[in-house]
């Protein structure tokens, strides 16, 4: 096996004893740590390192690959730009990781770039490799994360596992990446109750190299806890894909309010029960399985609505057997669509457009799928992951002001006074805690400025899901 070892390392700036100026010194475990992973990573002698940062170049729905022959960085961002770190990258790799990511339908390549200096997630867990490498011939590959789920970037790391065993590299993989960064109040994220425990499950994990449970965990969980490594240690769980390893702790600790964990993970030999990614695929489908069984009549139209027009172009015809509330009720609509937690689609009317609810939630759950601008149209791959919701809106009352408002109960209608310029905001979204958020939004999404004259309506929510 051409993967020899993995291992997922922080990338603190203050971790460099010039930028640190002494403060390196209040996160010795992970410095000592870091000695010892480089260390031994340097011991295996590898051809290749492929590194995972999440402030390379990085897209919602491409994993960028870095071009060209070489690339270098500073730290001069942190204040310190003669502090240098040159890195020669496997050209070679590039193209085969590029051709295996292609053969397996994930979006990745070259294309892209940004910024072709290097960053400090990668430059900080080379500077402790390169003091092991010496002068070793060693190459490199840098890969920037995405938005897309936790089994697409476990098939990059598969691609990964498979180009190098196609050019016969030693490689190694190494994701750069801190846990939570919402650990303290006086941290530089603040606090936030997901913090500690995202931290606590990942480095259980990383104990026992449990990469099936590290796949498992919610990408939205994962964002309240203001992480930045998960997306890596899904790579690396590709990679690692039906390796028998000996996976190591080295360090934790969080003084700082953010996450670093230094893990090392070495392949032993081949265990065909660790196939991550088959298994979350598993465990996935009857997830939703068990989720399509659970659905309302409100939610399994607009599931229905969106496959039919998906695949034909065409309109759904009403099923039959609907209840007669949806054929006798007439009400405004919106139909929510999320892709592995994160919205992919929506779309509604605050008063009802059609001559009954049901052609409500069926034109307006097209519209989610194939019109919503913010998004591209929904295509027929995805229609096994998508998790669908149903509001129905109550009809909207005039209210004086902020006062009458409840984030939680009411939804809120914003409108100019002076033009049609108008915002909606559904009640119980998270991250909406007070009225005052509750119309900032919508009036950021109707392009009404602060101080511009409004008028305020209310209403309430039926949320079917």
């Amino acid at each position: 096996m051409s993967i020899l070892a993995a291992y997922s390392v922080p990338h603190p700036p203050l971790i460099i004893p010039a930028i640190g100026a002494g403060r390196e010194q209040e996160i010795e475990a992970t410095v000592r740590a870091y000695h010892e992973a480089m260390r031994a990573a340097a011991e295996l002698r590898p051809d290749t390192v492929v590194i995972i940062s999440p402030h390379a170049t990085a897209y919602d729905d491409f994993f960028h690959i870095s071009p060209g022959e070489a690339a270098e960085g500073n730290f001069s961002a942190f204040g310190h730009p003669e502090i240098t770190i040159g890195i020669e990258y496997d050209v070679d790799f590039v193209r085969a990781l590029s051709a295996a990511a292609g053969a397996r339908d994930i979006p990745a390549g070259t294309l892209g770039e940004r910024a072709a200096a290097l960053d400090h997630g990668v430059m900080i867990p080379l500077f402790f490799l390169s003091e092991y490498l010496g002068d070793a011939p060693t190459k490199f590959v840098r890969i920037g994360i995405s938005g897309l789920s936790a089994h697409t970037h476990a098939m990059l790391g598969q691609a990964i596992a498979a180009a190098a065993e196609r050019l016969g590299r030693r490689t190694i993989c190494i994701a750069s990446g801190d846990l939570s960064h919402r650990l303290k109040e006086d941290g530089p994220y603040g606090i936030a109750p997901e913090g500690a425990e995202f931290d606590e499950l990942c480095t259980a994990f990383m104990k026992t190299g449990d990469f099936l449970s590290l796949l498992q965990i919610p990408g939205s969980f994962a964002e309240a806890a203001g992480h930045c490594g998960l997306n890596g240690l899904w790579v690396l769980a590709g990679a690692l894909d039906r390796a028998a390893l000996t996976s190591r702790l080295h360090s934790y600790e969080g003084p700082f309010g953010v996450g670093y964990a230094v893990a090392s993970f070495m392949v032993t030999g081949r265990d065909e029960r660790r196939d991550y990614a088959d298994q979350l695929v598993q465990t996935e489908d009857a997830a939703m399985a068990e989720l399509r069984a659970r659905e309302d009549a409100y939610v399994r139209l607009a599931r229905t609505s969106i496959e039919h027009y998906v695949q034909t172009h065409t309109y759904a015809p009403l099923p039959e057997g609907l209840p007669l509330e949806l054929l006798e009720q007439r009400a405004g609509a919106f139909v929510s669509i999320k892709k592995y937690g994160k919205l992919r689609g929506c779309i509604g009317t605050f008063v009802p457009a059609q001559q009954t609810l049901a052609e409500e939630i069926l034109y307006n759950a097209v519209s989610a799928a194939a019109h919503d601008g913010r998004f591209e149209p929904i295509e027929e791959r995805e229609l096994n992951r998508l998790v669908y919701s149903v509001d129905v809106l109550s009809t909207p009352e005039p209210i004086a002001s902020a006062e009458e408002l409840d984030p939680k109960v009411y939804g809120v209608i914003v409108k100019s006074v002076h033009d049609n310029r108008r915002g909606l905001l559904l009640p119980d979204l998270a991250g909406i805690d007070t009225a005052e958020q509750q119309l900032a939004v919508a009036r950021e999404k109707a392009r009404i400025q602060p101080k511009e004259e409004v008028a305020l309506a209310r209403f309430t929510v039926v949320r079917h899901r």
